[in-house]
């Protein structure tokens, strides 16, 4: 048994069933190690990006990890930027990185040889380099036990300690769980919650699933107060039969706007707000002046349990008001617009889909009817790296087989993770992609006055948009082996969401939405 072997067995002894890879050359072990473990399965990703965006949508979906397997330093850059949105979601990865042979590793001219570490430390939790093949097993069981905690674990693993005799897999590391809440502190945010201030409960994490969010609602209708996550949450179970839940804004002067007149906000799971970037003469900091901010669970700690035992003290048992089930009439034909597709949707789309969301300007006229659709999981953009949602498509769609996956991006943001559309139609995945074609950075055309650059001249507004070509996705879906078709009227787009919605496999619908 080699290096690879152990570790590959160690991985999939702790938990491990799926790696995302992109191998090379110093990785070739591992993935013969892959073909003698048949608990483990490798998923091909034609880029690391990908590899690292499936990674974390699959550990939203199952609340576990997912392997990726990377090539040396810069496969590892390429991965960073849904490495970063998965950090930010608190969603544990444990990376295999290969990296040159120890001997090799002394010339600086192989063109392959960086500071690995430095490259990986950027975005790693844990992060560390095996020294020996006998050490390989042991660094596996830590890489998995510090992902179980949320964690982006990074392993790497020089190909002479993969290709090198060693013993044996190491038994799995006991999992660190989140910590239980003191009952203390419960009575201490009880006691809050009754002294008739004006709350906000700002929720992120586990606790956005249906244990917490009856509880939340529970909480809710027993005190008056409002709860919200978000804008950038993780994941939420939300619609038809759930407590309804606001969405934190977008825009610094909304989220201020939102939160105006509050007195406390109670944080389960969560940071405090703040915007997504600084502004010219608006603050970044939006909890109002002299608001309390209190913690009745950190990011570390159990928030369902916490607000299991908050609804106790409070004697709070009614549901209260629930979401209703509301399917929208099909709107008039006539350009596509954002609202219409988001009607459309909310008319045709079935019970328990996975929503996974990296749409900016599309988003508001889409959500605005999928909060009364059949009870659903949405996943969202975390970490600001827009081209997400489709990578997050691919994780999900494999963690919850037989769910269908609805995943929405802007048509800049598409181009970002295009190779996730061939992993789909590799893997047969039940996964409907939805492109919002504006032809443009939209967001940036108006962020562009918020942030104060007036008067843009020719060359900013070139730079802002995606005519002279113009993107075709209907054609690079199908050079990747994926259905797909346009809609640029809302009867076209109907017709071709409600086939999506009857058949499975991997489908793509270009939306082109009106200026």
């Amino acid at each position: 048994m080699n290096g690879a072997e152990t570790l590959v067995h160690t991985l999939a002894d702790s938990g491990i069933e799926i790696c995302f890879g992109n191998p090379g050359t110093s990785e070739m072990h591992f993935v013969a190690a892959l073909d003698r473990e048949p608990r483990m399965r490798g998923v091909l990703c034609l880029f690391e990006a990908v590899a690292a965006g499936a990674a974390d949508g699959y550990a939203r979906m199952a609340a576990k990890p997912a392997a990726t397997l990377l090539h040396l330093g810069p496969g590892f850059a390429n991965a960073i930027s849904f490495l970063h949105n998965a950090r930010k979601a608190g969603q544990g990865i444990v990376n295999i990185v290969g990296d040159h042979a120890r001997s090799h590793s002394r010339y600086a001219q192989a063109p392959l040889t960086s500071d690995i570490m430095a490259i990986c430390g950027g975005v790693s939790d844990w992060l560390h380099q095996s020294r020996s093949p006998a050490e390989v097993a042991g660094d596996g069981a830590r890489a998995v036990q510090a992902a179980l905690r949320g964690r982006i674990a990074t392993l790497v693993l020089p190909a002479d300690c993969a290709w090198e005799a060693a013993d044996a897999p190491a038994p799995p590391l006991p999992a660190i769980l989140p910590g239980a809440v003191a009952p203390d502190r419960i009575e201490k945010i009880a006691a809050a919650l009754k002294n008739g201030k004006r709350t906000l409960l700002l929720m992120r994490g586990r606790c956005l699933e249906r244990a917490g969010m009856e509880a939340a609602g529970r909480i809710a209708h027993a005190t008056g107060l409002r709860i919200a996550h978000d804008y950038f949450t993780p994941r939420i179970t939300r619609g038809a039969g759930l407590p309804a839940i606001e969405r934190i804004p977008y825009f610094s002067e909304q989220i201020v706007e939102a939160l105006a007149g509050l007195e406390q906000i109670v944080l389960v799971g969560a940071p405090p707000p703040v915007t997504f970037f600084a502004y010219p003469d608006k603050p970044s900091w939006v909890t109002p002046e002299g608001c309390e901010l209190l913690t009745l669970a950190t990011p570390e700690e159990d928030s369902i349990q916490a607000l299991t035992a908050l609804a106790q003290a409070l004697g709070a048992h009614a549901p209260g008001s629930l979401v209703p089930l509301v399917r929208p009439d099909i709107p008039a034909n006539g350009a596509l617009t954002s609202e219409a597709m988001g009607a459309i949707i909310a008319r045709l789309m079935p019970q328990d889909v996975i929503w996974s969301d990296d749409s900016l300007t599309a988003g508001p006229g889409l959500q605005k009817f999928l909060v009364n659709a059949p009870a659903h999981d949405a996943i969202y953009l975390t970490g600001g790296a827009i081209g997400d949602a489709k990578p997050m498509a691919v994780g999900a769609a494999l963690a919850a087989p037989g769910r269908k996956v609805i995943a929405v991006s802007g048509d800049g943001a598409a181009m970002y993770s295009l190779p996730s559309l061939w992993t789909m139609a590799r893997e047969k995945l039940d996964v409907v992609t939805i492109i919002c074609a504006n032809r443009s950075y939209n967001i940036l055309n108006i962020e562009l006055g918020r942030v104060g650059a007036i008067n843009p001249g020719p060359k900013t507004l070139s730079m802002l948009d995606l005519h002279n070509p113009e993107l075709d996705f209907v054609k690079m879906a199908q050079g990747m082996g994926v259905e797909a078709s346009r809609a640029e009227t809302v009867e076209q787009f109907a017709a071709q969401f409600a086939d999506a919605m009857q058949r499975k496999g991997p489908r793509l619908i270009e939306a082109v939405l009106q200026p």
